[in-house]
Order: C-alpha cells, then structure tokens, then sequence
C-alpha cells in the first residue's frame, strides 16, 4: 500500500526503541526540529503515554505506536471532535484491509468484544484563540499476544481476536491517506 499524501508521513522516523513517540515529537518541537506531517513511530515504547496519565503499553515488537505533528492555524472549534474522527479513520481502514469491525468508545478508545484494541491521544498548543499545531498519537494492538495480568481482562490486539495477521506499514499509509483529506478539509492545506 502506497503512500499518497501531500505532507502527512512525507517525513517518517522509525525506532526500535524510544521512551514515547509522542515524548519525541515534542522534543523536536521544542528543537524547532520538525516540519508538519512529520511521523514518529516505534516498535516499543518504554513510557508510552496514554490519557488521563495512564501508561501506553507498547512493550512487543509488531504493532502500531506512532504519533504525528500538524501545523495548524485555526481555531480550537476547527478541531471539534477531532479524536473521534482519528478514531473513525482508523476503522474505516481496518475495514476497508480486512474487512474486520471494531467500535469506537469515546472519547479516545477503539475497542472490540468491550476490550481496549487502541487508543488516541491529542494534544495542542496554543497561542490565544488558536490552536498552533497538534499533537496527535496512535497505539493500536495489532499483532500483541501477551497482555500483563492488570490488563489481560480488559485489552486484546487485532490478532487474538480475529486471527489475522496485520501489515502495519499498509495501516499506516492508508490511515495518511484518509486522515489527511480530513484534516485540510477542516484546516486547509499547510
């Protein structure tokens, strides 16, 4: 699956290793390092960062963690829903590939059978009235086997419920694809 954007992924650093994607991309940010579109992504995440303070665990190789900066210049009602539309996206994906269902759990979960599959993190800065660039993360339970005991009740992957294996590359590329007709719908092109 090949990627046809016009700047979302353009720019795309993988890691075996790192704390946090979303810690990267706002170290980079702050470096003046980064330029809109850009794509962190990481096969484990040692402090992966979720909502409300909660751990992201990303801590197998073989699924999706990633997190992407979008310069924006707009107002925060622009981004009204925004996560929910992340989350849409997602779905509509995974159901276009594999012809699997899974459901959105708002705000911020993707879940299956009532357990957590993913979850969405977006984050903004602000200058005033506007919303300056996002923030926006990505961790989804793809190809997960091992889920620890504090967990193993309420999370599963893609893999343990439907059996399949997933190409995280293809999910990646057509998630850009969607998502970024999406977004400058809402922003414009920057």
């Amino acid at each position: 699956m090949s990627l046809n954007t016009k700047f979302l992924g353009k720019e795309f650093y993988k890691f075996n290793k790192i704390d946090s994607t979303q810690a990267e991309i706002w170290r980079r940010i702050e470096k003046n390092n980064i330029s809109s579109g850009t794509i962190i992504s990481a096969d484990i995440q040692t402090n992966g960062i979720g909502t409300h303070g909660r751990i992201w665990h990303t801590d197998e190789e073989n699924n999706i963690a990633f997190s992407f900066f979008i310069k924006t210049n707009c107002k925060v009602i622009e981004l009204d829903g925004i996560t929910i539309e992340v989350a849409e996206t997602i779905l509509e994906v995974l159901k276009k590939l594999y012809n699997i269902k899974l459901q959105i759990k708002q705000p911020n979960d993707i879940v299956y059978n009532n357990k957590k599959i993913g979850g969405i993190l977006c984050q903004t800065k602000l200058n005033g009235e506007l919303v300056k660039y996002i923030v926006i993360g990505i961790g989804l339970n793809t190809n997960k086997r091992y889920f620890s005991k504090d967990i193993e009740s309420i999370a599963s992957s893609i893999k343990k419920e439907f059996g399949i294996n997933i190409n995280n590359d293809d999910v990646i590329n057509e998630f850009c694809n969607l998502f970024e007709k999406k977004i400058i719908k809402r922003i414009g092109e920057k």
